[in-house]
């Protein structure tokens, strides 16, 4: 049985997180709350990719939180990634399936109803959905869903959903009431003055939230 928690989702960007690092982001978000992180740097091969994903591993261990890489399911293989999160343009689900095996994780990223309505339980175990808001991380986003999309492509998905696209702890609640079981963040922790008290505000929000 895999065990994941899509509560609060910390996708690293190398860039935002340039002052203290992905692997001290994470110790010091961890330290907050955060009970899943992806290991998604566009720039990086997949020599640095697995660099950084073992130092992540090592910070990650004992802590019950899961790893993914993004795309780069070589990379997440070697690391011994707990999973891997791709995009529906990037690679056939059934050929990521085969080659992660039937144990790691699998997430998908959603943007349509159409793309909801595909993700295939039978090889998915969870959906990101967004983006909610204009993301400046992702610069070639689709167009926002806003909260009212959010809920719509929650409701068509047959897997667990996380929201994600500029979320801020201000919206945990709205995301969770649209049917996510989580958000994922990005600039909502990574480069924070203070990563560990912006994760525990989110955390604090999300267990409001669920009161």
């Amino acid at each position: 049985m895999k065990h994941f928690d899509l509560s609060l989702y910390l996708v690293l960007d190398p860039d935002l997180c340039q002052e203290i690092g992905m692997v001290e982001t994470t110790r010091r978000a961890v330290a907050g709350g955060v009970t899943m992180v992806q290991l998604r740097d566009k720039q990086a091969d997949t020599a640095r990719m697995i660099e950084t994903g073992l130092a992540l591993k090592q910070v990650l261990a004992g802590t019950g939180v899961t790893l993914v890489v993004n795309d780069d399911v070589e990379a997440a293989i070697a690391i011994g990634a707990d999973g891997v999160h791709v995009g529906q343009d990037d690679m056939a689900i059934g050929d990521v399936r085969n080659r992660i095996g039937p144990d790691r994780i699998l997430g998908l990223s959603v943007e349509t109803g159409e793309g909801a309505r595909a993700a295939d339980a039978a090889l998915v175990d969870y959906a990101g959905i967004g983006p909610v808001f204009p993301t400046l991380t992702k610069p070639e986003h689709a167009p926002a869903i806003g909260f009212d999309g959010l809920a719509r492509l929650t409701a068509l998905s047959p897997v667990p959903v996380v929201a994600i696209g500029g979320l801020k702890a201000e919206h945990v609640a709205a995301a969770l009431a649209a049917g996510a079981a989580g958000v994922a963040v990005v600039s909502a922790i990574c480069g924070q003055a203070d990563v560990q008290a912006a994760a525990a505000r989110l955390t604090a929000e999300i267990e409001g939230a669920r009161r």
